[in-house]
């Protein structure tokens, strides 16, 4: 029996698909801003609602929104039939997705949403539909050659999807979410992870290091013991940062020296060191790190980057699964 090369087939399936997208890319119009607009402003939920694979479509595009944080959720067109209908209210929007905008199971949604007033966005393909007549905001799709029979909807729920998606990042965009904000709905997993900032992992208080820089190495040396971090932070007078000193700092140094502990700690330490906003991504801190060559950073507020409040060490990001 001749193998048959099913390379091809893929390779086909995804053409299909991007002709679609292509075409999706084209059909976007002034009702999309009007859509954005509208869910920026959504003072309650935006519902979402759709048959079969739609449905799951739905789902997912729900899900994007409240993770971007415009609380949202899905509903089974059929079970609203049957007394889930009473989940929306007036303040709500609504999407509806039907390729077709003829779909049965939503004929009784569109009616309550019409009649109560909701705000209805539709999600369909053909202007003489149900759902394109009734919704307030139309956004059209492309109607699309489906692969597999010509029948099995790959290209339609690929269009679906990144309208929504389309939408839900012109929403993040509009109600200025910054990657902050979007660690508040994301505080787990790897997203969780890749969002947590420098003030989260960063050494703190007491655990901070610090010498004066008149101190002498004798001293310092054992409070770098003490420390178990490898490093000093080392200040004047008036508590500035003047410096920073490291384990390795300390072995070139005795390594050329027969009196490293009779010299002042500002006659050994690096000036100027390093220091980063506690705002800052522990992967973006990881980077600068690996680029420097170092291990440890100071830690600053706002603009005072004379005024360590904090330090981050290597081991601190590693330990969090930050790579």
């Amino acid at each position: 029996m001749k193998k048959r090369n099913y390379k091809k087939i893929a390779k086909s399936v995804i053409d299909l698909e991007i002709k679609a997208l292509k075409k999706l890319k084209d059909s976007i119009n002034n009702s999309f801003n009007e859509a954005v607009e509208s869910l920026a402003n959504c003072q309650s939920k935006v519902i979402l609602c759709g048959v079969g694979k739609s449905g799951l479509i739905a789902a997912k595009i729900s899900a994007t929104l409240s993770s971007v944080g415009t609380p949202s959720f899905s509903l089974s067109a059929n079970d609203c039939s049957h007394g889930d209908l009473g989940s929306i209210s007036k303040k709500d929007i609504l999407i509806l997705i039907s390729y077709s905008g003829s779909t049965e199971e939503l004929k009784n949604i569109i009616k309550y949403a019409n009649r109560n007033k909701i705000t209805l966005i539709g999600i369909m393909s053909k202007k003489n539909s149900i759902l394109y007549k009734a919704s307030d905001i139309k956004l059209l799709i492309p109607e699309v050659t489906e692969a597999g029979l010509g029948i099995v909807p790959t290209s339609s729920t690929i269009n679906q999807l990144s309208i929504g998606d389309a939408l839900a990042v012109a929403v993040l965009n509009k109600k200025n979410i910054n990657k902050k904000d979007f660690k508040k709905f994301h505080p787990s997993g790897n997203l969780g992870a890749q969002l947590r900032t420098v003030e989260e992992l960063m050494i703190t208080g007491k655990k901070i290091p610090f010498v004066n820089e008149s101190l002498n190495m004798k001293k310092a040396l054992q409070i770098i013991s003490n420390k178990k971090l490898g490093t000093l932070i080392v200040q004047n007078n008036k508590k500035i940062t003047t410096g920073i000193i490291t384990d390795g700092q300390i072995r070139r140094v005795n390594a050329m020296s027969n009196n490293l502990q009779d010299l002042s700690v500002k006659k050994v330490m690096t000036k100027n060191p390093i220091s980063i906003n506690l705002d800052t991504l522990a992967e973006k801190a990881l980077s600068i790190m690996n680029a420097k060559k170092i291990t440890s950073l100071c830690v600053h507020k706002d603009k005072n980057k004379k005024k360590t409040i904090g330090i981050l060490h290597i081991h601190n990001i590693l330990h969090s699964n930050i790579r």
